[in-house]
Formats: structure tokens, sequence, C-alpha cells
């Protein structure tokens, strides 16, 4: 029979144990990077959306980024460090809402697996300064059959001259 305490109980268990799954995972915890800050230096570095994608593993909104239907030519980088990570070449249009990419620039993103809201996926991050950019699927387009999905927020567009 359900009461009220079994009830409460539940709620109090569930909400710990989805806390407890989100954040770093360990092996990105234990990594080292080339740029590294205090969470205060971040926070002066960062707006406070870049913040929580970047150093939190945040998602943003989908079809909320200016960078969606971005189309000129050049590199997207890394917000936090600024280190180039996708060509403007290998953008496309996956229809999720988020910048997608079928190949990131080489030694430039690293992934790790995240088992965050009860799902599987692999996490992309920037090789620099351990930023969390999104995720990346296998059901992307040729050449690579992969989607790197990324957080608008957590890039920047340079222009390249032609």
């Amino acid at each position: 029979m359900l009461n009220r305490r079994y009830l409460l109980m539940a709620g109090v268990f569930g909400a710990v144990a989805t806390r407890l799954s989100w954040g770093t995972s360990p092996a990105r915890a234990a990594e080292t990077f080339p740029v590294t800050h205090t969470d205060a230096e971040w926070h002066k570095l960062l707006s406070a959306d870049q913040f929580e994608i970047l150093r939190n593993q945040g998602t943003e909104r989908p079809f909320t980024s200016e960078l969606l239907h971005e189309e000129r030519k050049g590199n997207f980088a890394c917000a936090g460090c600024d280190q180039d990570a996708f060509l403007s070449s290998t953008k496309f249009d996956s229809g999720t809402g988020w910048p997608s990419f079928w190949a990131p620039i080489e030694h430039a993103v690293a992934t790790e697996r995240d088992t965050s809201f009860g799902m599987v996926r692999d996490a992309v991050h920037c090789t620099r300064c351990g930023g969390h950019l999104g995720h990346v699927f296998d059901d992307g387009p040729k050449p690579t059959g992969l989607r790197y999905c990324m957080n608008g927020v957590a890039l920047k567009f340079h222009t390249v001259s032609a």
C-alpha cells in the first residue's frame, strides 16, 4: 500500500540519484588541460550561459543559437579558450536546433561517455580548456556518419578570408 512516507522517500532518493548523475564524468575530472582557470576566473571570462554550458555541462535551448544559421566561411572556436574546433565546410543543417558538424578539426575535441539524465551518449569537450561543447551522435551525413551537435553559446565564429 502506498502512503505519503513511501512517496516522499522515493522522491528524495530519486532526486539524490538524479543529482549524482549530473556533472563531470570521473575520467574528465582527472584530465588536465593546457588552459586552466579557477571557477572565479571562469565566471569573469564567460557569460553566465557560457559558464553553465562550458564548465557545468549544461545545454542551451534548441533554436536559440545565433550560430545556428551561420553560413559564412570560417572557423567555429571554443568560447572558453578560442581554440578552433570546427570548419564551416563541415557544418550542416541537422534540423535539431543546434549547430551541427560532421567532423571536428583534428585533435581539437575529445569525447567521453555521458550517462546523465538516464541516457548514454558521448559528450564532446575542447582539448585545450576542457570546456563542454555538446554531444556527438552516429546519425550524421557522409563522409563520417557523425553529427557533432554543439551548443552555440559554447562556440565563437571567426571568418576566414577567401
